[in-house]
């Protein structure tokens, strides 16, 4: 009998490999499991093959099959064409099991802003799996997906897998191609994998990354290495006060983390103190300048013209505004007005020119951290996952839960969620970050670590 909760990736393509199961047999132990967190927007039918099955979240283009972004403005949209990252999922052999939750245009921090309704935590139900990307979180710690897909652009990768209790990866910005992902902001979006431990997530990366010739931000990267290390010696590891100490995080949080780094010294590790104030005082002010000016630019094509919903109009001014009224739900409105004011005439340079030089500054700052360290580790989120409801209500309270992945998005850089213990019987998040193109050092990280910790990733209710 297959063990959707505990089987990994590894260890499903062994078993494939072997053929101690068929294709069909494991892509039925997920898809035939009842998705009672809301983790997916749409299921698939078996797509044949011997591959290991994957869920993608549903802002990466998916040839005929339903991509949303959470959206009613594309709930009848059908992709013609593959984004890349799901054309490498293809060619490697992986069977699409459907498409997951998101926040609307990946815009929130709980996934409570899918127009569809939000994804549950499967540690308990009544809590959110975080966000955006809570639905790719929640099914792979619901035992709904061996692995999946996410994108981060302030945390949407990291944030859910720590409140979800699985390893993820927000890999260096120009990694891993953006093409045919519906944009939110197009100088920090990152697609990246979600897993249950550091091996399966190191393997999924090496299948996404690379240069693209459709995404001129990409890159060459370095070979991907599967993580064996059992001990940190040699390596060294900052700890930046600003983000280990920074209001709001919870004490039970600061307890398993502060264990974390006693265990990386004992596996080894030169463990010191550093400094990142700029980055945790400005890093959010500066985010939210600059994400949704680019939104309000990526998101003007949402038109009713072209793709998506079209409402009445008497002419085509009052269709566009009919259909944006609509279509769109009250974050990405936020957001768009945000973002068209900061770059409007007058403005422009007050707050998203200023924004962009806060980012610069934020990149040296970090990069003066580097040179001193191999990596850098903090809580992922201040907090464990919140009540549903707790925070709909108020904006600012919910983009602060993105505080500490914030700094290291805007600076282009590689973070790596591990869980690292429990903290009122849910999962705490431990971030690591690394300099550019540093994911085989994260990994290797994450993996002695993940190992010695010997968390239990699956939720307890479900054992």
């Amino acid at each position: 009998m297959i063990d959707a909760l505990r089987l990994t990736a590894e260890e499903a393509k062994k078993l494939l490999d072997a053929r101690e199961i068929s294709g069909a047999e494991l892509f039925a132990a997920y898809a035939e499991r009842d998705d009672d967190l809301h983790a997916f927007l749409y299921r698939c039918d078996d797509p044949g093959g011997d591959g290991i099955p994957i869920a993608l979240k549903d802002v990466i283009g998916t040839k005929g099959v339903p991509t949303t972004a959470g959206s009613k403005i594309l709930e009848s949209y059908l992709p013609v064409y593959d984004a890349t990252v799901a054309a490498n999922c293809k060619r490697h052999g992986l069977r699409l099991l459907g498409k997951t939750n998101t926040d609307e245009f990946a815009m929130g921090s709980s996934t409570e802003n899918s127009a569809f309704g939000p994804s549950r935590n499967p540690w308990d139900p009544a809590r959110v799996p975080g966000g955006s990307g809570g639905g790719s979180a929640a099914a792979v710690s619901g035992g709904l997906a061996p692995w999946a897909l996410g994108s981060d652009t302030g945390g949407s990768i990291k944030q859910p897998s720590a409140l979800c209790g699985n390893v993820g990866l927000r890999p260096t910005y120009g990694t891993v191609s953006r093409f045919g992902v519906v944009a939110f902001a197009s100088s920090l979006d990152q697609v990246g994998p979600v897993a249950k431990n550091v091996r399966d997530c190191a393997y999924l990366y090496s299948i996404i990354a690379g240069r693209d010739a459709n995404d001129t931000t990409t890159v060459e990267v370095p070979e991907v290495e599967l993580p064996t290390a059992q001990d940190l010696k040699g390596m060294r590891i900052g700890v930046p006060t600003e983000m280990n100490e920074a209001d709001g995080i919870e004490p039970g949080v600061s307890a398993a983390v502060r264990k974390a780094i006693e265990l990386a010294e004992s596996l080894g590790a030169e463990v010191g103190e550093c400094s990142l104030p700029r980055s945790v005082d400005y890093g959010v002010a500066c985010y939210y300048l600059v994400a949704p000016a680019e939104a309000s630019s990526n998101l003007a094509r949402y038109d009713g013209a072209r793709y998506g919903l079209r409402s009445d109009g008497d002419d085509f001014r009052e269709m566009v505004m009919a259909t944006r009224h609509d279509g769109l739900g009250d974050e990405p409105k936020r957001r768009i007005m945000i973002g068209t004011y900061a770059l409007s005439s007058g403005y422009y340079d007050a707050y998203y020119g200023k924004a962009q030089r806060v980012r610069t500054m934020i990149r040296r700052e970090h990069a003066e951290v580097f040179e001193k360290f191999d990596l850098i580790v903090s809580p992922t989120s201040p907090t464990v996952a919140f009540a549903i409801g707790e925070k709909a209500g108020n904006p600012l309270a919910m983009y602060l839960n993105d505080l500490l992945t914030i700094p290291s998005c805007m600076a282009g850089l590689p973070g790596l969620n591990i869980p690292c213990g429990l903290s009122e019987g849910l999962p705490v998040g431990l971030q690591l970050i690394g300099p550019q193109f540093a994911e085989n050092t994260l990994f290797r990280a994450g993996h002695a670590l993940e190992q010695a910790l010997g968390f239990d990733v699956v939720p307890e209710r479900l054992r």
